[in-house]
């Protein structure tokens, strides 16, 4: 009779921010009665999580979480990216070494637990890597060339050789020029696993020239030599939620109107 293999112990970090151009007070908008950050922890917590943890900015995030039996975590307002909140979130929380985080953004409230447990399990089972992601095959032409579509390309061990906007790869001798490339290029999820030490690490990190180009901060980790493993993913994740015509979207998924 075989063992039983562990399940991966992971702890689910989700970073909230108040303030939002398109969508003010966006972690605390209403869909079925419950503030959408409340939506995204209960989600998330349907994972193999150990814990489920929102990193609030400000204190009615903190207190709507918890009216709703969600724990969170009081952090600066001040900080330039969403990782840098959660390398100071587990500072808070104790967590360190090869400790595994996993940061599911406060605004995708329809965020499938098993893609949270797949990244979690993937960098796990990555001693070559200090991050996992996840990705999934473009299907369409115009996603590939959108530039609000994030592209990510792999080598041989399934790890990033490059994130980018642009349209990558570029099929040299397509016909007709400049069409959707075959095997489908992969799109970027924002779904990211860290080794807990290292996240904690990441704001001491100097940003990179490419990192400012692309606005992409995750390329700060492969200009500084580090490996992002990432899982490739059989479906698109649901959608989630930058503009109040998201928010009316998700709203009719879930079948959930303002309480």
């Amino acid at each position: 009779m075989s063992a039983t293999v562990p399940a991966t112990e992971f702890t689910v970090l989700i970073p909230a921010r108040l303030a939002s151009t398109r969508l003010p007070d966006k972690p605390l908008a209403d869909i079925g009665g419950l503030p959408m950050v409340v939506r995204v922890a209960q989600r998330a917590a349907l994972s193999g999580a150990r814990r489920v943890v929102v990193a609030a900015d400000d204190d009615r995030i903190a207190e709507a979480c918890r009216a709703h039996g969600v724990e969170a975590v009081l952090t600066a307002k001040d900080h330039a990216t969403g990782s840098d909140r959660l390398a100071q979130a587990c500072a808070l929380l104790g967590l360190d070494g090869e400790d595994i985080v996993v940061n599911v953004q406060g605004d995708e409230p329809l965020i499938d637990p098993a893609l949270i447990d797949a990244c979690a399990a993937l960098l796990d089972a990555r001693e070559d890597c200090v991050m996992g992601t996840a990705a999934h095959a473009i299907e369409a032409e115009g996603d590939w060339r959108n530039p609000n579509v994030v592209k990510v390309v792999l080598d041989a061990a399934g790890r990033a050789l490059y994130f980018t906007r642009a349209p990558v790869p570029c099929w040299r001798d397509a016909v007709p020029p400049l069409a959707l490339p075959t095997p489908a290029p992969l799109r970027h999820v924002g779904i990211y696993a860290y080794r807990a030490g290292f996240l904690r690490r990441y704001p001491m990190l100097e940003p990179s020239p490419l990192e400012r180009i692309e606005s992409l901060e995750q390329l700060r980790v492969l200009w500084h030599g580090e490996r992002i493993a990432v899982h490739v993913a059989a479906q698109a994740p649901g959608p989630g939620v930058d503009t109040a015509e998201d928010l009316e979207r998700v709203r009719a998924l879930l079948g959930a109107a303002p309480g």
